[in-house]
């Protein structure tokens, strides 16, 4: 702009000192019908640069007029979405904050103005959850239900995220609507382990411990699944598995799923102990036993036997004979002591289960240390109790308590 205006300003000084120079004023002369108009060339050239700058000047208040219109427009037509994101913000803020009333209640308030419906509901949905306010969440799920069928394209995140607000309600209709979710996604599973990991959980609240089982072999190749929750699908689904063969069909059943695992699968604990939990419940001793007595005489570490003390065995008389044995090459071991008032407790011999407490209880007092947890204690006041000897169960309770 300063470059045009410096153009004219030289024209116009061009135009004002021609004249002079050549010593001829020179003349323009505008005929139209009736009418002449006579001009000088300075006097036109002048005229011109007025209209010029006038035309500029016009110009620029038209557009500034223009855009002071448009941007009035544009605060009072978007005012509403602007208040919309600022609610989304704060409900984050809130959300964050573990203020999930006022998050649920902004989220709502902000989804339709702030055009994000679709994330606005599942944060909604999500902290109405966590207040356990299962009528509010599946409102809010529903209206994500009916947004979400409007776009072509839905994150698998969210997908996801739908799931897991819906399992964790923990109601029969909810956990159709998720396997509905993950079977229109059931491509995804073999791509995804978030996803994996839902169908594991949802196929084990269904009690389809079959499929669970099939999809374990897929979630111990994910590095994203840890031990601990494979372990813990583990107990679960094998145990259902071997529950429902024997319940549904008889111990043959039972022994022939056991046997049509890899030898790689029956090594794992977990497996190890959902088949003995089986036999033991149902009282099949020598299966077993035959399991159990390799390992025992292997001296097991304090965990393996912390586990075999869970199992409701009624039938020890080997395991004890076992056990016995151990003790008297070291007759210090908390673990074996551990293992034998247990061992007894369940098979209901008393008298050795109170033996057995009585000296690794003992223990504590010596260069050994303390032995035995809250649960041997539990143990030795309930074999007082059923002894009779209710004033030192009492007194037993009353130091597990404070264990």
């Amino acid at each position: 702009m300063i470059r045009i205006i410096i153009a004219f300003i030289i024209f116009l000084c061009v135009m004002a000192i021609s004249p002079f120079l050549i010593d001829e004023k020179g003349y323009i002369l505008i005929a139209m019908g009736n009418t002449t108009i006579e001009l000088t060339v300075l006097s036109a050239g002048i005229m011109l640069t007025l209209l010029f700058i006038a035309l500029v000047i016009s110009l620029k208040l038209v557009r500034g007029g223009l855009n002071f219109s448009f941007g009035t427009w544009n605060k009072l037509a978007f005012a509403g979405q602007r208040r919309g994101i600022a609610n989304f913000n704060k409900g984050l803020a809130a959300y964050m904050l573990e203020d999930y009333s006022q998050a649920e209640e902004l989220f709502a308030k902000s989804a339709i103005p702030s055009k994000r419906k679709q994330s606005a509901y599942l944060l909604a949905a999500s902290a109405s959850a966590k207040l356990d306010l299962n009528s509010n969440t599946n409102h809010y799920l529903a209206l994500l239900d009916k947004e979400t069928i409007k776009l072509k394209d839905v994150g698998l995140e969210s997908v996801i995220v739908n799931i897991k607000l819906l399992m964790n309600q923990d109601k029969t209709e909810t956990d159709a609507k998720a396997r509905t979710l993950i079977d229109e996604n059931h491509k995804q599973i073999g791509h995804d382990a978030r996803l994996l990991a839902l169908e594991i959980d949802l196929c084990i609240i269904e009690q389809r411990f079959t499929q669970a089982v099939h999809y374990l072999a897929a979630g111990r190749k994910e590095k994203t699944i840890t031990d601990e929750t494979v372990q813990a699908w583990e107990r679960l689904a094998y145990f259902g598995s071997f529950n429902d063969s024997i319940k549904q069909h008889d111990s043959k059943a039972l022994h022939d799923n056991w046997n049509g695992l890899s030898r790689k699968v029956k090594q794992r604990e977990a497996v190890l102990f959902s088949y003995c939990k089986v036999l033991a419940e149902n009282e099949i001793t020598d299966p077993l036993n035959k399991l159990l007595v390799p390992l025992f005489k292997k001296s097991p570490s304090v965990d393996f036997l912390k586990k075999v003390r869970s199992l409701p065995i009624k039938q020890a008389d080997e395991l004890i004979l076992i056990v016995q044995k151990q003790l008297h090459k070291n007759v210090h071991s908390g673990k074996w002591l551990s293992c034998l008032g247990h061992l007894a407790l369940k098979s209901k011999q008393y008298s050795m289960a109170e033996k057995a407490f009585g000296s690794l209880i003992k223990l504590e007092d010596e260069e050994y240390g303390k032995q035995y947890d809250r649960q041997d204690l539990q143990a030795l006041a309930y074999v007082h109790s059923q002894q009779g000897q209710y004033q030192s169960a009492d007194s037993i309770w009353l130091k597990a308590s404070t264990l």
